[in-house]
């Protein structure tokens, strides 16, 4: 039987796609630049959008905006994937202490988002994300170039260039998460691109946390089932 997509979130940096396959659903991400995947039924394909990216053979009645999302205090400028795992985080998590949830989306841009049980989002946080930072380093800097591999090297100081600025990058994210994540009142979830990469160390730093890389994509099928 041949893959349908039925889901398409486009990124900033990636094309963010969901395949119903077998009951269930496979996710995969493209650059922006590839070619799309084959077979896609554009008919029923359920799209959002949070980069710039050529939207003409998306049905403009199929686009999830933030007028879809039910969420209490919701600025009207907030990016469609903030709302996206806002509301997928909702429906997912379990949480019977009613604890607020603090959603880290580790993309492009790194967004931290907190939102009380009942849904009203309580405000967030903004910084570049983890090959943004090692860009600017490349991009602003004589000597310093983009690692040929991401990786989280295990000193916290290291010797060659390269091993700083990958641990460097990683201690100014988790030092963003730890300040802003108290474990009595918060539930963290990790989502996004580097949500994995990040998430294997940090289990040495913050003992319970959730991750789940594909959260906005789960955002975008609750929506269209409810």
């Amino acid at each position: 039987m041949t893959n349908i997509v039925d889901y398409l979130l486009i990124g900033n940096t990636r094309l963010h796609w969901a395949f119903y396959k077998n009951n269930s659903y496979d996710f995969c991400h493209t650059l922006v630049n590839e070619s799309l995947p084959k077979n896609i039924d554009f008919k029923k394909l359920i799209w959002a959008s949070v980069g710039k990216y050529p939207t003409n053979k998306l049905l403009k009645k199929n686009q999830v905006t933030l007028r879809d999302i039910n969420l209490k205090n919701m600025p009207n400028f907030i990016g469609i994937d903030r709302a996206l795992v806002c509301f997928a985080a909702l429906s997912m998590i379990k949480n019977k202490f009613s604890k607020n949830l603090l959603i880290v989306d580790l993309g492009t841009t790194v967004s931290m988002t907190k939102i009380d049980n009942q849904g009203n989002i309580l405000g967030g946080q903004l910084f570049p994300g983890f090959t943004t930072q090692l860009k600017s380093m490349e991009q602003n800097t004589k000597n310093l170039v983009f690692p040929k591999k991401l990786f989280i090297p295990k000193n916290k100081f290291e010797i060659s260039t390269m091993n700083a600025m990958l641990r460097g990058v990683y201690n100014s994210i988790i030092g963003a998460i730890k300040l802003s994540f108290d474990c009595t009142k918060d539930i963290l979830i990790l989502c996004g691109g580097d949500a994995n990469l990040i998430g294997d160390l940090l289990k040495e730093e913050i003992k319970n946390f959730i991750v789940k890389p594909d959260l906005a994509m789960y955002g975008l099928i609750f929506l269209n089932k409810k």
